[in-house]
């Protein structure tokens, strides 16, 4: 422990008189700690993982992401999260992220202290390499050249596990102004670049930094690292697949349950479909669907949904219109955050209300995924920033009389799809692109009303044919009109007309955590402009947007 770092009173107990924890300690608490943590959905005695601290780097999600593709749980936390709180994941290893801090600034996020107490596995990238290095009494400064992109990584060890099938030389992405300028007691260098005599570290007792990230596609053998790491250092097994996610999260909902009863928020997307049948192949007749019509569907949506769940899934359906509710509502509202809330309070009260008919009601069923809660947290003490609540997560009001069930909160889309075509969901289901749970709302920028609404759905409803025809569904991580405030002038018929401003947006993706705009083809972009000016009344104007996520987000609001 350094200076910069003192135990809490709460993580004091587990401490020797020599200042070492015991390792057993640790192994008994994980062994007692509440196994309803994470969602409730799966169950720490029976899996192991590996826990990502997060220091604020762009990339932390990268390595979640890279982890999970090895079939290994893990789960991104903050960097200040105690013991406590990760200890029913049962962690076979630690990561430490980026950030864009100084490990030697006043201030500066540290890392809490079990993590080297425990005597698990520990691999520090980049910030954490250097907070290795400050931590364990190295010297970090700042660096004479800033280092960032391709670096030529040469290794000075061979036969250390932890380089497995990596050639002696292979390239790095580097992205940091700061170096180590001393390795701590007992680490040595095992690989370096022409400006980074200790690219990589290691101490022989499995704690690694590295000073370039692994988990970014420009480390061509970042991935043959990570699995080093985790499977050679960690000694993990590639169990968490789809089948074991199934069996446990049933378990795990059968026990949490019990033989109270569960309400569904169903919206026809792939998230809120798995978690309905999760939770039916969990407890059958105690599971009640409602689907919800806000008035903020697309076209034909409540339709077509209900028919796919009756037809293929056989459960218990409630169909409740509350169009006029919502959009009284949202009458006035512009702000995108005071949107989302108003949406999300306004579907707990519905919810409510459908419970009370159904007599006693226990839990409330939601498609919450990963991506929803990370974007949706801020707090005190995290090195990430909030990007925006989700109506089903920071949207969410605090005194509910419901307890949330959600199966899925820790997986990303990709895996949810995965889970889906597991339980032999129909495919149309499976691979229907994601539709925000506010809905239209924040498609249709500024105030929400009907006339809005009508035009945007025709809108969509175009991009959505075109791109349907012109057999890029499947390519496109979501497809859509936005209905913005922008008036313009225009000609039409010899006329002026001064009308609205559709946006078309499609990017391609894996997680929407980060994702990158469509290169539609020309001739389908201008098929879906002229229809839309052609057939939309009140619209004269479309724009494609070409922007990334980062900087912008998929959605508009």
């Amino acid at each position: 422990m350094t200076k910069n770092e003192e135990l809490s009173p709460k993580e004091s107990h587990r401490v020797t008189t020599s200042g070492d924890i015991e390792v057993s300690t640790y192994l008994e608490i994980a062994k007692q700690a509440d196994t309803t943590e994470a969602g409730g959905a799966v169950s720490g005695a029976s899996r192991e993982s590996i826990v990502i601290f997060d220091f604020g780097s762009q990339y932390s999600l990268l390595i979640a992401r890279r982890i999970r593709e090895l079939n290994v749980y893990c789960e991104l936390v903050p960097h200040n999260t105690p013991w406590e709180k990760i200890a029913h994941l049962n962690p076979k290893g630690f990561i430490l992220s980026g950030g864009p801090a100084s490990v030697y600034a006043p201030g500066a996020p540290m890392a809490p202290a079990y993590i080297y107490e425990s005597k698990m596995p520990v691999l520090g990238v980049c910030y954490g390499m250097q907070l290795i290095t400050q931590q364990l009494g190295g010297i970090v400064a700042e660096g004479q050249a800033r280092e960032y992109g391709h670096a030529v990584l040469h290794l000075s060890e061979f036969d250390d596990p932890f380089f497995k099938d990596l050639p002696d030389a292979s390239a790095a992405w580097m992205s940091h102004g700061d170096r180590v300028e001393k390795l701590p007691p007992d680490f040595k260098s095992l690989a370096y670049t022409e400006n980074s005599p200790y690219a990589v570290m290691g101490n022989g007792k499995n704690i690694y930094g590295l000073q370039f990230h692994p988990e970014v596609a420009h480390t061509p053998y970042g991935k043959t690292l990570l699995q080093n790491f985790v499977f050679n250092i960690c000694g993990c097994q590639p169990s968490w697949t789809p089948g074991h996610f199934i069996s446990e999260s049933i378990a795990k909902i059968k026990e949490q349950v019990g033989g109270g009863k569960v309400i569904a928020a169903l919206s026809g997307g792939v998230d809120s479909s798995i978690v309905a049948s999760l939770i039916h192949r969990a407890i059958g007749d105690q599971l009640t669907c409602i689907f919800v019509n806000n008035g903020l569907l697309r076209r034909e949506e409540a339709d077509r949904t209900l028919k796919v769940f009756r037809q293929n899934l056989g459960m218990n359906i409630v169909y409740v219109e509350a169009t006029d509710r919502f959009l009284k509502r949202l009458a006035g509202v512009t702000d995108p955050e005071l949107k989302r809330k108003a949406i999300g309070a306004e579907f707990i009260a519905v919810f409510e209300e459908e419970a009370l008919k159904l007599g006693q009601v226990d839990f409330l069923a939601q498609g919450t995924l990963y991506p929803d809660v990370i974007e949706s947290t801020s707090s005190v003490g995290t090195a990430s920033a909030k990007i925006k609540s989700h109506h089903n997560v920071g949207g969410l009001p605090e005194n509910m009389a419901l307890k949330l069930l959600e199966p899925v909160r820790y997986l990303f889309k990709d895996e949810v799809r995965q889970v889906g075509i597991e339980l032999g969901l129909p495919e149309e289901m499976v691979w229907r692109q994601p539709f925000p749970g506010p809905g239209l709302a924040i498609r249709a920028i500024g105030e929400v009303n009907r006339e809005k609404l009508e035009m945007l759905r025709a809108a969509d409803w175009i991009v959505m044919h075109e791109i349907k025809k012109a057999g890029l569904y499947r390519q496109v991580w979501q497809s859509f009109a936005i209905i913005t405030d922008v008036r313009s002038v225009g000609v039409m018929g010899d006329f002026r007309t001064y009308g609205h401003m559709v946006a078309i947006r499609a990017v391609t993706s894996d997680d929407a955590m980060t994702a990158d705009w469509a290169r539609l083809p020309y001739d389908l972009l201008a098929r879906i402009s002229n229809r839309i000016v052609n057939e939309v009344p009140g619209v004269n104007r479309v724009v494609y947007d070409i922007t990334s996520k980062p900087p912008g987000t998929i959605e508009w609001e």
